[in-house]
This record gives structure tokens, C-alpha cells and sequence, in this order.
């Protein structure tokens, strides 16, 4: 478009929207970018005023022929919230929780309503949603819809697919439907395209149930491609296909989600390993105590930590010693006194596994808040690094079953090593995914040449191990080249 500010489309938008509508260089500029390595600036941005400026709006780009792209906080790290599309920003007037039912542990709400707001409005009544991601205070729950976002605690309580109960949405051609748990005798007095629609899926489930089980990796942490293993099951929830789609099947205008009590008593063990291969190795063990969170901290980040004011403090008080990991385990529950024991049971197995006298125990809620604090501010701290070397996000979130966790990140290690580099870890140790980054300049043309190569040699790697290439960040821009590798040409074929 020769002007964008004053084309077809940014006209018609302006007549019929009362939300905001931008088309100018700057504002086009301010959405090119999310938290990935990407840079693609939209044709325009539009922030609907309600339900019904969604409606118009994507049917006014439906007859324009633009595709639409939602988005809500920007947190992405893979580009799913960047494009050459209409942008529709969901965050400054689709953010409010719709109904909430205490007793039956369920909230409807709208796609720009941010996590952190969300649990501030249930605390009071000794609820929260259990998706705990660390950009809580910016991520918007139709962002984590879309991305099947998952957070510290997924091993007691899942990821996104687990936890929403339905979604109301808008298909590509405007038309509502919403996509929940349907039994077959339950599609009469649905619209032709949604009882068309679900039976086409459920053809497809069925054909496809082998090549499904074949090719999906058994992780928690899949959240790379479609959900259409949810396809193979007796009364699939519908819902849970559009979760991860990442704003290509549908616009969500609402979702119904499943809550889960506050747990009032958690302790936390603060484990310390010699090595940071033995912290891995561990880890397969640790969960077998039942525990609501593992969570891994490197020794770069530990000495990243230390030089900012603001947490030397706090790891000066819970790292002792000089170690090369730790993995911060926590218990959470009803009864106070069975944490407790569940904490003394996690000082008995790190002897057993020879390294006695090794946790430090935080059992006051304030220093349990501080340590976390650390922990969610992993993505900060690394960035701190100085130098034009700086940690990348490219193979961020690559899942492994735990017995084969520590040889994957030794071998990665190997991998960093061979292209003159090293990486740094954190992250998801209890669902064997972990944050890496290889430490690499970007300045230099040679930074993007060992990207590639690096990439291409892991995910090998995880294949190899039948693991998983996206285990909590998803595809966008980044993994979406590697589907067929991972899942086969077939599986790609239905994706498609």
C-alpha cells in the first residue's frame, strides 16, 4: 500500500470502529517487535473497543483480503505476535473477567485480561489460576490460550490445554461457535459450519489416530503444532485444538477457564550440586517426591545475580558455597506439617544421592518469595551479561524426558563448545525443559551462521530422544520450519 494511513482498509476500519485505529509509521513500528528476535511491521493495528469492533473488524479485513493477527501482551518468543497482518490488540479494552463461579472453580474472561490481574482478583477468594508463567504481570490469558503456555508449577498442574474448559470464538469467515467437550449427540441445533466442522475433525482424529500416537512426542511439554491428539479421544474437547494454534484457526472472545485453590502451606528446598551434569541427573529422582515446582538455576545466573543490587542480597542468603547449580524444589498443599515432611525427605535423598548437607530450607513465606523472585527474573538477569555476546533465544524450550535429560544438556554443551561458545541454562528441570541460550554476538555475520548450525544440531538431538522441539514457547517464526523433521510429512499434511 503506497499510503498506508489513508488506504481502503485503514478507512473502512476508522468508519465502522469506535476502538482505536492506527496505520501511522510509528504505531505500525511500536507492534513489529515482540520478546523473539523478530522484527515484521504490521499493515496497521486496530484495539477493538468490544466484542462486536472484533467482528467488524475482522470481517472488514475478511473482504480486503488481510489476514489478522491477535495479540495481547507481546511476550512471544518465537514471533507469534508479529506479522504482515492486521494486528488486533486485545489488551486496553477486552480485559475483563466475565463471570466467576467461586464454587465450582470457574472464571470466563476476555482475552487481554493479564495473569497477574486475574490472580488478584481471585486471592481473595483462596483461588488462583495455576498457569504460572514468569511474564505474569504483562501476559494476557488469550496470548497464553493461543501459545498452550504452561509456567513453573505445569507438573502438578498442566499447561494451558489442561486448564481451559471451552473458548468462545470467531472463525475466518466471522461466523461464532463455541468449541467445548461435545459428545456426538450433542452437535444437534449447532450451525451447519460448527457441526461441519467438528465432524471434519473427528474424521480426521479417527483416519489419523496411528500416525498420532506414532509421531507425537509422550511429553507434557508438546506444545509445538496442533493439539489433534485431543482428536483421538472418546469426546474430544474442541476447545483444546484451538489452544497453542497461536491465532490461526480462530479469534478468541472469550475463554472459559478451570481455577484451583490456593495451596496455604509451601516450603521450599534450595538444592546445591557440584556439578551442573549431576543436577540433571538428580532431577529424575527429586520428582518422584511429588513436589508442585522443580525449578533450575546455573551458575551463570547465579553470578549474574550477585553483581545486581537488587538480588545479591536475597543470593547471598540462599546459595551457599561456590555450586554450579541448584534446583529449587517446592511443596505446596493442605497440611503444613506433611510439607514439612516432604521437605526432609528431599534433605534425606540428596545425601542418598551424595550430597549430603546440601539444601537450604526456606520455610517462611518471605524468603520463599524472594528466592522466586530470582528465579522469575531468570530472563532479566542472563540479559545483563556485558559484552556484544549476549544469550539468544532460538532453542529456548526444547523438552526431553527426564532419564534422558542430563546426556542431552551435556551433549548440547558439546554442541556450544564446537562452535567456540557456551550456553546458559534455567528453568523447567521437573518437565525436562529447560531455558537455553548459547551465548552468541549477533553483530557479527558469523553470530547468525552458528545460530543455524546450532539449531539444526539439537533439534537432531531431541529427535533423537523423541523429544519435543517446542515444550512451552511454541512455534511462530522459529519452529514452524521444523515441523516436518519432528513430526513427518504425514502429520505436517494434517496440520496443513
Amino acid at each position: 500500500m503506497a499510503n498506508e494511513t489513508d488506504s481502503p482498509l485503514a478507512r473502512k476500519l476508522r468508519k465502522e470502529l469506535q476502538g482505536d485505529v492506527m496505520f501511522d509509521d510509528f504505531s505500525r513500528g511500536r507492534y513489529s517487535t515482540d520478546a523473539s528476535i523478530y522484527q515484521i511491521q504490521p499493515l496497521g493495528v486496530t484495539v477493538p473497543k468490544s466484542e462486536q469492533d472484533v467482528q467488524i473488524a475482522l470481517q472488514i479485513a475478511v473482504d480486503e483480503g488481510v489476514p489478522v493477527l491477535p495479540r495481547g501482551g507481546g511476550t512471544s518468543q518465537t514471533g507469534q505476535a508479529i506479522g504482515e497482518a492486521l494486528v488486533m490488540d486485545t489488551t486496553k479494552y477486552l480485559n475483563r473477567v466475565l463471570e466467576f463461579d467461586a464454587e465450582n472453580k470457574t472464571a470466563c474472561v476476555q482475552p487481554g485480561v493479564v495473569l497477574e490481574q486475574l490472580n488478584k482478583f481471585l486471592k481473595p477468594h483462596g483461588l488462583f489460576f495455576p498457569v504460572d508463567v514468569s511474564t505474569a504481570n504483562r501476559a494476557t490469558l488469550g496470548g497464553m490460550t493461543g501459545n498452550n503456555s504452561c509456567g513453573s508449577r505445569s507438573i502438578r498442574y498442566g499447561n494451558m490445554v489442561h486448564n481451559v474448559r471451552a473458548i468462545d470464538a470467531l472463525l475466518a469467515d466471522g461466523s461464532e461457535a463455541q468449541f467445548n467437550a461435545v459428545p456426538f449427540q450433542q452437535l444437534k441445533g449447532q450451525t451447519p459450519t460448527y457441526t461441519n466442522l467438528v465432524n471434519k475433525m473427528r474424521e480426521l482424529g479417527a483416519r489419523e489416530a496411528a500416525e498420532i500416537d506414532k509421531s507425537f512426542p509422550k511429553l507434557l511439554r508438546r506444545v509445538g503444532g496442533y493439539n489433534i491428539d485431543e482428536l483421538t479421544k472418546a469426546t474430544p474437547n474442541m476447545s483444546h485444538l484451538l489452544v497453542g494454534s497461536e491465532g490461526t484457526l480462530a479469534f478468541f472472545q472469550r475463554i472459559h477457564l478451570n481455577l484451583q485453590p490456593l495451596p496455604p502451606n509451601k516450603v521450599l528446598g534450595v538444592c546445591h550440586f557440584p556439578s551442573f551434569y549431576e543436577a540433571m541427573e538428580s532431577t529424575q529422582h527429586i520428582v518422584k517426591l511429588n513436589p508442585s515446582a522443580v525449578e533450575l538455576v546455573d551458575r551463570t545466573m547465579i553470578d549474574l545475580a550477585r553483581d545486581i543490587p537488587l538480588f545479591a542480597a536475597t543470593v547471598d542468603r540462599f546459595v551457599e558455597g561456590e555450586p554450579q547449580a541448584l534446583l529449587l524444589v517446592e511443596f505446596a498443599g493442605e497440611d503444613r506439617a506433611e510439607q514439612l515432611d516432604s521437605l526432609r525427605q528431599l534433605v534425606d535423598l540428596m545425601g542418598s544421592l551424595g550430597f549430603p548437607e546440601s539444601v537450604v530450607e526456606a520455610t517462611d513465606t518471605e524468603f520463599q518469595n524472594a528466592i522466586w523472585e530470582v528465579r522469575k527474573s531468570g530472563l532479566n538477569i542472563m540479559m545483563s551479561m556485558k559484552g556484544d555476546g549476549k544469550p539468544v533465544s532460538f532453542i529456548e524450550d526444547c523438552a526431553v524426558e527426564l532419564k534422558d535429560l542430563a546426556e542431552y544438556t551435556r551433549r548440547l554443551t558439546d554442541i556450544f563448545h564446537k562452535h567456540g561458545t557456551t550456553g546458559t541454562f534455567y528453568a523447567h528441570a521437573s518437565v525436562g525443559c529447560l531455558h537455553v541460550r548459547p551465548i552468541l554476538n549477533m553483530k557479527e555475520a558469523s553470530g547468525a551462521k552458528k545460530m543455524r548450525a546450532i539449531v539444526e544440531e539439537t533439534l537432531e538431538i531431541v529427535r533423537e530422544y523423541k523429544g519435543s522441539h517446542s515444550g512451552e514457547h511454541g512455534d511462530g517464526l522459529a519452529r514452524s520450519e521444523f515441523h516436518e523433521p519432528m513430526f513427518g510429512r504425514r502429520m505436517v499434511e494434517s496440520f496443513e
